[in-house]
């Protein structure tokens, strides 16, 4: 069941334990790069616009590199970035965890063991229905919780992450009994939410 959205795309083998396989392997929505690649276009159209429309004087040129200055902030902070942050966010599903990986220079990584998941949910709006994407929020033990924004084929994926928590193993058997002894005193010993 190895199936992967992120072709071309290696994930650190170092990363990984030994015996463990990435089952899922992907990265946001492509509907994500849109916003980004229509800055840039019209950023470059300024630029063509500026070197076009203005005149070759001493006024003209300064007008021209204030227009480049402008024209390079905009594409760079919101069209630049942008892409190289969907290029380097990455969400990997083995076996045993799933990881997060995003930065562009900075490298941030965050691993949840699936045999920790409590609870896990889908949300999609009517866009993220027409293109099969969707936000997978996952709560884990301890209150922790993953957010995985603009997950492609999210169906596919809350499944497969489904069947893997159904075969993960379960937490230490030291960890259930510490917290079943508090539980004791009560009549059927689980608590009600």
């Amino acid at each position: 069941m190895c199936c992967t959205y992120a072709d071309g795309v290696a994930f650190p083998e170092d990363v990984l334990a030994d015996e463990e396989e990435i089952v899922l392997h992907v990265r946001p929505h492509w509907k994500a790069v849109v916003l980004p690649v229509v800055v840039l276009l019209l950023a470059l159209a300024g630029l063509i616009m500026g070197l076009v429309l203005l005149p070759s004087t001493d006024g003209g040129r300064i007008g021209l590199l204030l227009i480049v200055a402008i024209m390079l902030y905009y594409g760079g902070r919101y069209g630049l970035y942008p892409l190289l942050d969907w290029r380097c966010t990455e969400y990997v599903l083995t076996g045993e965890r799933l990881l997060m990986q995003r930065g562009i220079v900075d490298r941030e990584r965050r691993d949840l063991p699936l045999n920790r998941v409590n609870d896990h949910a889908l949300t999609q709006s009517l866009l993220d229905r027409l293109l099969g994407s969707g936000t997978l929020t996952i709560d884990s033990i301890g209150d922790q919780r993953a957010v995985l924004a603009g997950v492609p084929a999210a169906q596919l994926v809350q499944n497969t992450l489904y069947e893997l928590i159904e075969l993960a193993p379960a937490p230490d058997e030291g960890e259930e009994e510490t917290e079943a002894e508090p539980q004791r005193g009560s009549s059927s010993g689980r608590r009600s939410r």
